[in-house]
């Protein structure tokens, strides 16, 4: 039978639900305990006469028709649990609703009793039972989830109702999300909010989504991140602060990217890189014993991350040095550009240095980062918004936490010299900005002026958490974290 026929049918016991007084879409109902605390009050020591009342609702997952009883699943968020639908308990005209008029994928409330069946499975008998929702649609076969990953994305509903192990996943994002705010909370942060729609893209290095305010004539743009306002703060006198929020960035989609994701940025005013270093790693160890009970996470491809502090850490030049070889960073720039070449990378000579540096990095280091890392002490001309190491300006105290070959949290000690500041930004947008572009106009002044009123000293990261919810549950791709993750329009 095709799905528009199977539709017609199912439209069709609706409306004789409904001509015989039966709601097909209910209302309320009262009374209801999630499926897995019903389990669990479940008295096995208790006389089998004595009753041990039931009320839940769920999704019909599958029924078996035996003559005059019916056996059946029903599963809400928590659980799965057996009903026995009895001719004799119920009547025979609920029974002949239940058996013709109810399909797998409804929604139904239940009361009765719990009892063991004669395998030993724990089952509801069912004194009655409300229809709540019926399923026009009918569920995809295959009871143990979809088999079309795109599918799975693009209708993450049904994945979520086939797919207990997505489902879970989900559920631990949300854990994991919950204890980082309880966690920053004990440690005296405030969380606060931004602005989502900024009148220029600041904060990081990215292509912005663009729109237009009609109401002030004037083009806007989607945060590519939220750094330059939390600085206010700082100079406003907020000392530890972070935003949880979303970011959108024009850029491509893959398996560790998607255009709009969360990302938690925090500072605390009198630290610097050491003081978020310290701070990541107990928060992240902490979630790990909370969340998952252990600090070793296995991953499907065999890999077992271990969180176990302390964790790694390793300057950038030292690793580049290991791949690239010890006399990287004494070669001229023409020996640099071939010796990049011979590994198989792609350089063009009109590169500056520091890029065909970072794509050696990119390239060949970051994937093999596996166990927690923290790579300091970068190039300046990557993060122009980081201090300057004391003993050599050409390199900025900053870190890149990189776990399981990827980037988690980038953190720095925050540039809080507002000359120096604005030197950087002009000689960023110098070397991005197109022919004709006005420099001054892609420098965010306001920002400037707040500096020029004096920002303490102080400690920044962000937390790209997709990434780590990617890293803690093992999962394969950023649209596996992300419940509606972007993808290509069908057509």
């Amino acid at each position: 039978m095709s799905a528009e026929d199977i539709f017609t049918q199912r439209l069709n016991k609706a409306e004789e639900l409904q001509s015989s007084g039966v709601l097909p879409f209910g209302e309320r109902y009262d009374g209801t305990a999630p499926i897995a605390d019903t389990r669990a009050a479940y008295n096995a020591e208790a006389d089998e006469e004595e009753e041990q009342p039931a009320c839940v609702a769920g999704r019909l997952m599958s029924r078996r028709i035996m003559g005059n009883a019916i056996f059946a699943d029903v599963r809400d968020s928590s659980e799965r649990i057996q009903l026995f639908i009895s001719k004799k308990v119920i009547g025979a005209e609920q029974f002949k609703m239940f058996k013709k008029l109810l399909d797998i994928g409804d929604i139904i409330g239940i009361k009765g009793n719990l009892f063991i069946t004669k395998t030993g499975e724990l089952s509801i008998k069912v004194a009655e039972y409300t229809l709540l929702s019926k399923s026009l649609r009918s569920l995809p076969e295959k009871f143990h989830g979809l088999t079309n990953v795109e599918q799975r994305y693009r209708q993450r509903y049904l994945d979520l109702i086939m797919n207990q192990d997505s489902r879970k996943v989900f559920q631990q994002r949300f854990q994991i999300i919950r204890e980082i705010r309880k966690y920053l909370e004990t440690k005296g942060y405030l969380e606060v909010e931004t602005p989502m729609l900024q009148p220029m893209a600041g904060g990081a290095s990215a292509n912005p989504f663009k729109t237009y305010y009609e109401a002030l004539s004037s083009e806007m743009f989607m945060r590519i991140a939220p750094e330059l306002y939390l600085k206010r703060l700082l100079v406003g006198g907020f000392e530890k602060v972070y935003e949880l929020n979303r970011n959108f960035r024009n850029e491509g989609m893959s398996r560790r990217h998607n255009p709009e994701f969360t990302m938690i940025e925090i500072y605390e005013a009198y630290g610097d890189c050491r003081t978020m270093m310290d701070l990541v790693e107990e928060m992240v160890t902490t979630i790990a014993e909370n969340v998952f009970g252990t600090l070793k996470i296995e991953h499907p491809d065999g890999k077992v991350i271990d969180l176990t502090r302390p964790w790694r850490r390793a300057p950038y030049h030292e690793l580049v040095k290991e791949k690239a070889g010890e006399d990287w960073f004494d070669i001229s720039h023409e020996e640099r550009v071939e010796r990049a070449k011979e590994m198989d990378l792609f350089v063009e000579a009109s590169w500056p240095d520091f890029e065909i540096t970072n794509e050696v990095y990119e390239k060949l280091i970051e994937k093999t980062l596996i166990q927690p890392t923290f790579v300091t002490r970068l190039p300046a001309e990557l993060v122009p918004l980081a201090k300057a190491c004391p003993d050599d300006p050409s390199l900025v105290d900053v870190f890149e936490l990189e776990i399981n070959g990827q980037e988690i949290a980038p953190g720095y000690s925050e540039l809080n010299d507002p000359v120096e500041q604005r030197r950087r930004f002009m000689e960023q947008f110098e070397r991005t900005c197109e022919e004709g572009d006005n420099v001054n106009e892609k420098v965010d002044q306001d920002f400037l002026t707040a500096l020029e009123h004096g920002m303490p000293p102080a400690g920044g990261m962000g937390i790209g958490i997709d990434r780590l919810v990617m890293m803690l549950t093992g999962a394969e791709s950023i649209r596996d974290v992300v419940l509606f993750p972007q993808m290509r329009i069908s057509k």
